[in-house]
């Protein structure tokens, strides 16, 4: 039996280690902590891209690597493993993504641009486009009412994480994950259906 540690444990580790360098003020942590998280990044960045037309003026790689450069310039980071460094860059990404969004709403139709930001995202179950300023208002305003179960349906939605993995990152039972969830959801549906009726 091996009891060395697999190669996906060990690239944990070392991101954890990297990320700790990076609190502490490392500027060379940054670009050794890219290539260990950017294909986990760079598949929630696509995710948020499937059912769109082609020719944003955001591409996946560009999401990745602006989420990216807004997290590792934070001075206030304060990342306790690569989890919860891939929670936080779900929500850089989710905030780059709707002011893209509102800068799109805001712009007059009839201009010279070719490429279109991205205004719609694919549910996690792929079955449906959500309009992203609806989605970025109904979780405001569920933040409002409880953080935790934004925070849930942020980590599901734009992590892609598990209801374990958000367990493990908010500190609370999978069982408390779940019932949020189911709560959240519900309520989520509920407010996006009204506000598209409007």
């Amino acid at each position: 039996m091996d009891l060395r540690p697999s190669s996906e444990d060990a690239e944990r580790t070392e991101a954890t280690d990297l990320l700790l360098r990076i609190r502490g003020g490392d500027r060379e942590a940054a670009g050794q902590l890219l290539p260990l998280v950017y294909e986990q990044l760079r598949s929630l960045a696509a995710g948020y891209f499937r059912r769109q037309p082609q020719g944003h003026t955001l591409q996946p790689t560009a999401l990745v690597h602006e989420a990216f450069l807004k997290m590792v310039r934070n001075p206030d980071a304060d990342w306790k493993s690569r989890g919860h460094f891939l929670a936080v860059a779900a929500t850089a990404m989710r905030q780059i993504l709707t002011d893209h969004a509102r800068t799109k709403a805001r712009a007059k139709h009839g201009g010279d641009l070719e490429q279109e930001p991205i205004s719609q995202i694919a549910s996690p179950s792929g079955n449906q486009s959500l309009d992203l300023l609806v989605l970025e208002r109904a979780l405001s305003k569920l933040a409002e009412a409880d953080a935790r179960q934004a925070r849930i349906i942020e980590l599901w939605f734009f992590a892609g994480m598990t209801m374990e993995e958000i367990a493990e990152i908010l500190e609370i039972s999978d069982r408390t994950v779940r019932r949020d969830w189911r709560h959240a959801r519900a309520w989520l549906n509920s407010e996006m259906a009204s506000s598209e009726t409007m």
